[in-house]
């Protein structure tokens, strides 16, 4: 840090040029803190993250979203290995859209790690999934699943944990890439 920035702080990026702006390590966090469906402290740990890909690569068919620039993705697993979220944050050229919450949305397609937790986590595995939306140029959606490479059987009942770690990481990410 320099005595001209502690004089006169640089400014923020604005909201809409975080996503290139950021240190990767800022728009996708080390470790990101949460809480069980029973209210017991969960971290929520980086996997890996994805190089840049266009939206259509990134995202389910379904899930693309008119302006999507391009997309960001990484990979969480809960503090116990026993989950694994993909977190992808699409970057918009307008507005965001609302919040969606549901069994198994068409979100952002899992992006594996091989070698650790998220090594076996693919388009079979995605269990559930979040949509949320801002009043920004970011819609951040999670796909979730087992790391222990389980497939998805329609009709599979959805853990509350799984769901739960899909919101939180969601709504932490969009939040701080938008306050």
């Amino acid at each position: 840090m320099s005595l001209a920035s502690t004089v006169w702080p640089v400014p923020a990026p604005p909201v809409s040029e975080r996503w290139h702006a950021w240190p990767v390590v800022q728009v996708f966090p080390g470790a990101v803190p949460g809480l069980s469906p029973s209210g017991a402290r969960v971290t929520y740990v980086l996997a890996g993250v994805a190089p840049e890909a266009p939206c259509t690569a990134a995202f389910q068919p379904a899930a693309v979203r008119p302006g999507c620039r391009t997309a960001l993705r990484a990979t969480y697993t809960d503090s116990t290995q026993t989950y694994v979220v993909t977190v992808g944050i699409a970057v918009l050229d307008g507005r965001g859209a609302d919040s969606q919450d549901s069994g198994r949305p068409a979100t952002v397609r899992p992006a594996a790690f091989p070698g650790g937790p998220a090594g076996r986590f693919g388009d079979r595995q995605y269990v559930t999934g979040v949509i949320v939306g801002s009043r920004e140029r970011y819609v951040v959606a999670t796909a979730a699943g087992y790391s222990d490479g389980r497939a998805y059987q329609p009709g599979d009942r959805v853990e509350p944990r799984l769901r739960s770690a899909a919101r939180q990481l969601a709504t932490a990410l969009n939040r701080a890439m938008t306050r």
